[in-house]
């Protein structure tokens, strides 16, 4: 009965030895990779736009209409303000104001070199009145038409 007491000692020694070393830490897994950051933006300039034209018989500091309107009395100033985007070395704005059935009233160009979003002012006054109709005012851009805005004056 000593023999096998010893021996159950001896293997329940050699067991806890076994488990210990199975249970040995190993080293810590790698931590999992971090994403990847995202790709940086494109540094690239905008291209040059113009995106829209404003009608009103007033503008702010900013060259913006404070009231917009697409009808006017006779003896208003009328002014278009041209909102574009993007950058370019040097961009030619015309501003042509119609009569009617295409009669020039007003033509006037500004030089612009824009580097992100601005606004350009054009304005048509008539001291002694402009006759009741529809008009038009075309907008190009170096000589490529770009928008258009319709508008009626009233007595």
């Amino acid at each position: 009965m000593q023999h096998s007491k010893r021996f159950g000692a001896t293997l329940a020694l050699g067991l806890v030895f076994a488990l210990v070393g199975c249970n040995r830490s190993e080293a810590p897994p790698a931590p999992p990779m971090a994403p990847a950051p995202p790709p940086a933006p494109s540094m690239a300039p905008v291209p040059f736009a113009v995106r829209s034209v404003s009608l009103g018989n007033a503008v702010g500091a900013d060259k913006r209409v404070t009231n917009p309107s697409s009808s006017f009395m006779t003896t208003d100033t009328i002014y278009a303000s041209v909102a574009t985007e993007g950058a370019a070395p040097s961009v030619t704005l015309t501003a042509r104001w119609t009569y009617g059935d295409g009669q020039v009233v007003s033509e006037a160009s500004e030089t612009i070199a824009p580097s992100g979003p601005a606004a350009t002012e054009f304005h048509i006054a008539k001291p002694d009145g402009w006759p009741p109709g529809t008009y038009k005012v075309e907008i190009s851009a170096n000589g490529v038409p770009a928008t258009s805005q319709t508008f009626t004056v009233v007595q």
